[in-house]
Parts: structure tokens; C-alpha cells; sequence
């Protein structure tokens, strides 16, 4: 803007030129240092954009274009780093004294021990030495909070680089890590899903692998199929930089390599402030379901507790790992179901969608208006999802604010950061959700979590099946009374004598790993073998039979008897494709690179066969 007021005297302006002129001033005034974007100004002087532009043709205004960024904020308000409290310091201790003997240290602390503020502190010193910090989550959802943390401590050094970012976002990102390191850029910690691994880092001094036990690290859909945990101690080899594997539950194969003695390990068994773990609580809703003292899906216990709870104005999670509003429809008469016309899978009942969609392939219908098999018209739901859930709770608790958390709510860009925003800031009294809900949110007044149907996770034909289970149920139980006092969690089950529940009434997760080590070494499976395995795939049911039954009789000559199957799976067609499977159990002791070298010279034997080369054939380690 021109100061010199005998220069504006000179030209000839308009009116509307000399309010625009004047109301400028106000804004500039009031905001002497700060830099005004074009839209901001004209939406304050309440002025149309062709005053402005015949003013900058008299040399009035002059406009300065700077870059600013689409991923990193330009703002730099810090706030000092908190102190640790003494098992805290402790712990942080120990983590330096094993890398001192270790690449890779595994921090096994319960919920709420503050394995963050740990994080922080361990990051601060690599952000000292200059070096890089790559910062692991195995879900978007949880970049939202963690991110407010770190740049309350570190300001603009934090980027963020998930699949949820555009294009152009992912270029800035890898724009700025290339540049590293310069005097405009100074990027030092990257917060990312699995993906963030490929950025090219250059100075790498540590890689924290958050809730290294999550499922979701694993990329097992598209290629190359990874899975982050593993690659992370790759890449830091590659650099000479240190791994901290964080969990409140460890993965069993983790685990097992820190007892032995292959990674550092470090235990945090205290909440923080001191605050006790939750009160867990068993309910057995077949006796509740034959006393009829069932509401919907809810126990009269956990009716009544939940009412108790938004007395006194706490906040309520309930853990479904199920979405859509029931997983099957059938005919009342019949018991005809549809299913999907690409999938051997029944149809999931979407009642806001007003369909059936299949979740594996996509495809979708309306609900029929009578059933094409005796053309009746009742239909009944059978189980139960979120979308039921959260229409139940309404119903019960009519007068206060529920917001449900599943793949269908957050498809959004910024669908997670406003759920978690909204329950965080006191909105919503009720939050409904899926496995998104348990991995390591933090919120101060939750107090109780309701864990609807435990059987779910339980009976399921997989050797991880148990792990998985405890492991989202003592995340979900850690979301609860992490200040102030102790929380509550009230689990409904049909399987009260299950041993699970009492290890997790007792936090014993040490037990709970020692019995599953000992189950999988009576039967082979990881982490006392490598699990390798070879789905084929086609559209031709009987080639797909003889081409695995070709294909196993070549492993078997090769593997001999470490070879299961071939089998069809649980869901032996996906989108008009037929599956196959068949597993390999290596020895640890044997050779992985010989098996994989036979592995590749029998596929490409299978491949050459003119009757099965229209086959697919995928390879998988150590699958999830």
C-alpha cells in the first residue's frame, strides 16, 4: 500500500475507491504484522474485486505472492514439553540403556502409562542431534489427536502423510523430504499411516511403531503386500537408526522376540496420576436373554449403569466390531437370505442406505419387497451392527447426544477429526463404534465402555483369533477412567467360563502369551514357524481345483509334509473369483530365501502349463 498520502492526493479516486482505501486502514491497523490474504480483505471492506484491481493499476495496492503450504503449518506457537513423572523417566531410561544393545526395543506399557510423553521426550533428543523421526499409527483416525500433541511441543517440524491426503499434498511432503535439510524446510518428524515408510528420508534417527500390534500395519490387499512393523526394522537398518515398538498389547511374535532376548524390552505397568486400571465386569446375557431382562441389545446392567453415568455427566463408549445395521436378512417363512450375485458372502442390511451391500466386493441392492423364493413379505434381521446399535441407544436415551464411528461415518476427508472433536470437546454423551474407537484415543471423561458381543471375536477359525480378541478388548477397555477416577467396563458374552475374560479381568497379559506361545508351538504356527500362504485364484471353479491340487502335489514334493491344503477359505469366492488356499509351515531354524526360491521356480511351473495359465497366484508371509 502507497503511504505517501501527496501521491494519493494526486490521483483521481472514486468513491468507492477512497472507502475501500480507508477500510483497509482499519484492518491493517488492527492487525499491524500480519499478512492479508485477497479474499479475506474484500470480505472485510465488503467491496467487489474490480475496485481492487483499478486500484492496483493506479499503483495503489501492490500484491506479493508467497507459497504457502497445503501440510504444514506456517505457525509456530509452542508449548514446553511436560515433564515425565518418575516410572515414566525411569522407563525412558531403560529404552536409551537397550539401544545402547538393540536396534529395535519393544515398550510395553499398560493404557494411559503416557507411552507418548515417552514418544516425546525420545524425540525432542533425535530433533536435537538433527535427525529425522518417522512416528507410526496404524489408523488416520488417530492422527487427529497425536498431532495436536506433537505441535504443541514441536510446532511446523511435524508433517503429516496418510492416504487421505490429495495429490498435491503428497507432493509437498515429498518435496519437503527431499529438500531435507535446508533453511525453509525443517521437517524432522513425519506422522504416518503405513505408507509413510517410503518417503526419502535422508537422516533417519528413529522410528516409533505406535500400537505395533494393530492388524491394519499389515498390507495384505494390494501389492507388495508388507507389513509396516517388519519393514520399519528394515528401513532403520538401512539408515542405522533405532525402533521402538509401542503397545498396551503386544503382538504375540513381538513378544515372544523380546523374551528372547532379539529386541530390548521395557515395561510401564502404572497408569498415569496412579489412577487404577478399570473394573472389568463379565455379564452373561443368556441368562438375561432367558429372564427376558434384556432392552434391545443392552442388559438391564448395562442399561441401568449407563444411566448412572450420564447423571453425573460422563461420556459412554460402546464397542460393536460389526458395521451396518445387521449382518443378515431372512425371510420369516422361508429362511431364504439374499446373498451377493459376485461373493459367496450374505448381504449386510444398511438401513440408512435403505440396501443390502456386500463388503467385500461393493455391489449393493434394494431390500426386496417380498421374498423371491415364497413371496412373502416379513423379513427379520438377524445379529446386530452399529447402525442398530446407535438407533437403539436413541430410543433409550432419547435426550442426549450419540454420534456413531465406523468405515461408513468417516469416509469423509475430515470425518474423523470432527467425530473425535466433538466427543473430545464435551458434544456427544454417547460414542458408538467399531475397532476405530479402540486404538489408542484419549479421552478425559469417558467412564464407562460397553463391549456389546465379545462371541463375535472369539469364534472365529483363525489361529490369531484370541489374541485379536483380548487385544481390542483391553484396548477398549483402556479408553476408560483415564483421569480423575477408575472407569468401568461391562462386557456381554454367552461364554462367561471362557479363560479370557479372567486374564483380562486381572490385566494378566503375560499369561495370556505364555498360553498362546504354548498352543502355537503344539501346532506349528507363528512365531515358532514361518506361516507362508499361496491363494490361487479364477473364475473357473474345477480349473481352480485341479490347478491347486497340481500346484500342491509340486510344494509337496519340494516341502513334503509342511504343506496344508489346498482348501477353500470361509468365503470361497470374492468378486466371481474362486479361492484357493494352501498354507506353508517353515521351521525358523530353515532357510526363508531357499523356500522362496522354490516357491518362484514352482509358480513359474504352474504358470508355463497351458491349462493353468490363466491362474492367479498370490504369495503372502506371515498373513493377518
Amino acid at each position: 500500500f502507497i503511504q505517501d498520502k501527496n501521491k494519493l492526493n494526486d490521483l483521481e479516486l472514486t468513491n468507492k475507491q477512497k472507502l475501500f482505501i480507508n477500510r483497509f486502514l482499519e484492518i491493517q491497523n488492527k492487525y499491524p504484522k500480519k499478512r492479508l490474504l485477497i479474499s479475506d480483505v474484500l470480505s472485510s471492506v465488503k467491496l467487489s474485486r474490480s475496485v481492487l484491481d483499478v486500484l492496483l493499476r493506479k499503483k495503489v495496492f501492490e500484491i506479493n505472492e508467497i507459497t504457502i503450504s497445503r501440510v504444514i503449518d506456517q505457525e509456530n506457537k509452542v508449548k514446553k514439553i511436560n515433564e515425565l513423572v518418575d516410572f515414566q523417566q525411569l522407563a525412558l531410561a531403560a529404552i536409551k540403556e537397550k539401544f545402547l544393545q538393540k536396534n529395535v526395543c519393544l515398550l510395553h506399557g499398560v493404557t494411559s502409562s503416557g507411552k507418548t510423553e515417552v514418544y516425546m521426550h525420545l524425540i525432542k533428543e533425535q530433533i536435537q542431534a538433527g535427525k529425522q523421526v518417522l512416528y507410526l499409527l496404524p489408523e488416520i483416525a488417530l492422527t487427529t489427536q497425536i498431532i495436536k500433541r506433537l505441535k504443541n511441543v514441536f510446532g511446523n517440524q511435524v508433517a503429516v502423510a496418510h492416504s487421505h491426503l490429495n495429490n498435491s499434498e503428497r507432493i509437498e511432503i515429498w518435496n519437503c523430504m527431499n529438500q531435507y535439510p535446508s533453511k525453509e524446510v525443517k521437517i524432522f518428524i513425519i506422522l504416518g499411516a503405513r505408507s509413510a515408510l517410503f518417503l526419502p528420508f535422508t537422516n533417519l534417527g528413529l522410528i516409533i511403531v505406535d500400537e505395533e500390534h494393530d492388524t491394519s500395519f499389515k498390507q495384505h490387499q494390494l501389492h507388495p503386500k508388507y507389513h509396516a512393523r517388519d519393514a520399519s526394522i528394515y528401513l532403520a537398518s538401512l539408515h542405522n537408526s533405532k525402533v521402538l515398538l509401542g503397545s498396551a498389547t503386544p503382538s504375540i511374535e513381538s513378544w515372544f522376540n523380546a523374551k528372547k532376548g532379539k529386541y530390548g524390552l521395557v515395561n510401564m505397568d502404572q497408569r498415569f496420576s496412579y489412577i487404577n486400571l478399570p473394573d472389568i465386569k463379565i455379564i452373561d446375557i443368556r441368562k438375561a436373554t432367558l429372564k427376558k431382562q434384556m432392552q434391545y441389545q443392552f442388559s438391564n446392567t448395562l442399561v441401568k449403569q449407563m444411566n448412572i453415568e450420564l447423571e453425573l455427566g460422563k461420556q459412554i463408549i460402546l464397542f460393536q466390531n460389526r458395521r451396518g445395521y445387521s449382518p443378515v436378512v431372512s425371510c420369516v417363512d422361508c429362511g431364504f437370505t439374499p446373498h451377493c450375485v459376485q461373493c459367496d458372502v450374505s448381504l449386510t442390511h444398511h438401513k440408512y442406505r435403505n440396501n443390502l451391500s456386500c463388503h467385500y466386493c461393493g455391489y449393493s441392492q434394494v431390500i426386496p419387497n417380498q421374498c423371491p423364493a415364497c413371496s412373502s413379505i416379513r423379513f427379520d434381521d438377524k445379529g446386530f451392527g452399529t447402525e442398530q446399535i446407535e438407533e437403539s441407544v436413541k430410543d433409550l436415551f432419547p435426550n442426549h447426544i450419540v454420534q456413531r464411528m465406523d468405515y461408513d461415518t468417516t469416509r469423509g476427508k475430515y470425518s474423523y477429526e470432527n467425530i473425535i472433536s466433538d466427543f473430545e470437546n464435551g458434544k456427544t454423551n454417547i460414542l458408538i463404534g467399531t475397532q476405530m474407537i479402540a486404538k489408542g484415543l484419549d479421552f478425559d471423561n469417558v467412564s464407562l465402555v460397553g463391549i456389546l458381543n465379545a462371541d463375535t471375536m472369539l469364534n472365529f477359525s483363525d489361529f490369531r483369533a484370541y489374541e485379536r480378541a483380548y487385544q481390542l478388548m483391553s484396548q477398549v477397555a483402556g479408553r476408560a477412567g483415564r483421569k480423575e477416577k477408575k472407569g468401568k467396563v461391562l462386557i456381554q458374552t454367552y461364554d462367561v467360563e471362557n479363560d479370557i475374560f479372567c486374564l483380562l479381568r486381572c490385566n494378566d497379559y503375560n499369561t495370556f502369551a505364555k498360553k498362546q506361545i504354548l498352543e502355537r508351538k503344539r501346532f506349528s504356527y507363528p512365531p515358532m514357524n514361518k506361516l507362508i500362504k499361496v491363494t490361487l485364484k479364477h473364475k473357473n471353479q474345477r480349473k481352480i481345483d485341479d490347478a491347486s491340487d497340481y500346484f500342491a502335489s509340486l510344494l509337496r514334493a519340494s516341502f513334503g509334509s509342511r504343506i496344508l491344503g489346498p482348501e477353500s477359505p470361509y468365503i470361497s469366492r470374492i468378486r466371481n473369483l474362486y479361492y484357493k488356499n494352501i498354507l506353508i509351515k517353515i521351521e525358523q531354524s530353515a532357510s526363508i530365501t531357499s523356500a522362496k526360491n522354490i516357491l518362484r521356480v514352482l509358480t513359474n511351473k504352474v504358470l508355463v502349463n497351458n491349462l493353468y495359465r490363466s491362474i492367479r497366484i498370490d504369495i503372502d508371509v506371515d498373513p493377518l
